[in-house]
């Protein structure tokens, strides 16, 4: 169960590390873009931590205080998250 977590928290920050990248490339082109509800829906649904990695790498969203607050939060919670499983599987950790 706790791999699958795991792997479900991975693959969600691998999407919005993406969408991320897209959306970004997307505003340069003046492209259709990805909406704010979709790349916060990601983020809040396991892919924190990719979202947060998205913004920084692509200089995206940096302005809106919601997205660097929120996205950091979420990055924090779901590191948390994932040391505390890592931790509770392996007490030789920490």
């Amino acid at each position: 169960m706790e791999q699958m977590l795991l792997l479900f928290i991975l693959i969600m920050s691998v999407i919005a590390f993406g969408v991320m990248g897209y959306d970004k490339s997307q505003a340069k082109k003046r492209g259709q873009r990805v909406s704010e509800r979709t790349l916060w829906t990601l983020a809040v649904c396991g892919g924190g931590i990719g979202a947060y990695l998205g913004m920084q790498m692509f200089r995206h969203k940096t302005k809106h205080t919601n997205f660097r607050v929120g996205f950091l939060m979420l990055m924090i919670l779901y590191a948390f998250l994932i040391f505390w499983i890592v931790k509770a599987n392996n007490p030789v950790i920490a």
